[in-house]
């Protein structure tokens, strides 16, 4: 790398850029939520995966030996929901999703993570850490008498630290279940219903059923990244998108440190939503766009990348086909001048790829700059090397062109 050697990541905990510097040398270890596998990998889900993707080639190029964590929520009561509602056992939905969201990754070239461990491969990890929250008297069973566990957010004075919120300003309206002591503790057990299939169920000491989703990421994140106990933070980096940051990575962090006594990440970062026709993309807005179905009608699966590349990781976007229309003749357009035998000056605008890379991931400088390349390639400019260029592209943004 001839223009920078480090990366600067905007930090949600302290609201800035920092330089990052890894806990061991040559080492870097990342959690990313993944996906809750209820339905089919629209184009928010891949926005996000597709962040870290080109976060751990940046690290890879670089010479880090890259240790990243996607875990996959294939218990919750999503999945039931969803399930119940197309009349079909919920382990068959959660695997044939979890099948549709590789492919979804497959087709824009975002690289299999070091682990993608299932939730309902952990179940007892999830078990102990709930027992030593209890133990230390951070958590409680429901006192109506049901399974429910819950963790005391008063018991923790840094709650609220990571999203700068006050305890009694923070909503858990997303927690109603029964037999809690204060309104916004959530929930780290939550007890079988009778309308649920048994097979959603597990025992344990409090009763049957089944892990909160916040524990599932401190335990999971706990086993696979194995933290020294010499460093001062668990893992380098947590991610996800940014609408993870309350409550999820708020109670993933507040249960690590209550367990080990150390801040869980030294980075937190958080990429921005996809929205279409002005409202956030979700499946109870019906307003989704399936990655899948585009693929399916023809469009390159390169010129989608490129879409979701095409403003910076931390923005909110909307979506549209006009994004799409774009992206699509841009890509046409850097194609063409890399197929021409001599091209524009390439040196100078693969050091500009490092640097604006090197600066918070900035692929909207990044691909500003391959387009004034591609139009003077085109117009005629010679000197450049197009392999070179064609083997950055590969590398550090996963563009197989």
């Amino acid at each position: 790398m001839s223009a920078q050697s480090g990366l600067s990541l905007y930090d949600s905990k302290r609201q800035q850029k920092l330089a990052f510097k890894p806990l061991v040398e040559g080492e870097v270890s990342l959690y990313v939520c993944g996906p809750t596998v209820q339905s089919a990998p629209h184009a928010g889900h891949l926005r996000s995966a597709l962040v870290y993707d080109l976060m751990s080639k940046w690290f890879s190029a670089l010479g880090y030996r890259v240790k990243l964590v996607r875990n996959i929520t294939d218990i919750d009561d999503k999945i039931l929901e969803n399930a119940r509602a197309q009349s079909i056992d919920w382990q068959q939905l959660a695997r044939e999703m979890t099948v549709a969201f590789k492919a979804g990754y497959d087709k824009l070239a975002i690289a299999t993570p070091s682990a993608e461990p299932l939730a309902t491969d952990h179940i007892a990890s999830m078990q102990k850490l709930i027992s030593l929250l209890i133990d230390k008297g951070h958590a409680y069973r429901a006192n109506d008498g049901s399974a429910n566990v819950y963790f005391a957010t008063q018991s923790w004075p840094s709650y609220g630290e990571l999203t700068n919120q006050k305890p009694e300003d923070m909503d858990s309206s997303d927690e109603l279940l029964a037999g809690k002591v204060a309104a916004n503790d959530f929930a780290l057990w939550k007890a079988s219903k009778p309308e649920e299939p048994e097979t959603a169920a597990w025992d344990s000491p409090w009763g049957k059923g089944r892990p909160g989703w916040h524990i599932e990421c401190t335990a999971i994140a706990l086993e696979y990244l194995e933290p020294s106990d010499l460093d001062e933070t668990l893992i380098d980096i947590q991610g996800g998108g940014s609408d993870l940051i309350f409550p999820h990575h708020e109670m993933c962090a507040t249960q690590a440190q209550v367990i080990t006594g150390k801040e869980l990440a030294s980075t937190y970062v958080h990429a921005g939503m996809i929205g279409l026709d002005g409202e956030k993309m979700s499946k109870s807005k019906g307003n989704l766009v399936f990655v899948s179905r585009l693929v399916a009608s023809g469009v390159d699966p390169m010129a989608i990348r490129w879409a979701l590349m095409s403003d910076h990781y931390r923005s909110d976007r909307m979506w549209s086909d006009a994004v799409l229309h774009k992206a699509q003749g841009e890509l046409d357009q850097l194609k063409l001048a890399l197929s021409k035998s001599d091209s524009a000056p390439t040196e100078d605008v693969i050091d500009s790829i490092l640097i604006a890379l090197s600066d918070d991931l900035d692929t909207t400088l990044v691909l500003s700059r391959l387009n004034a390349w591609a139009s003077s390639s085109i117009a005629g400019s010679q000197g450049g090397n197009s392999d070179d260029l064609r083997n950055v592209l590969d590398v550090l943004l996963g563009l197989k062109l």
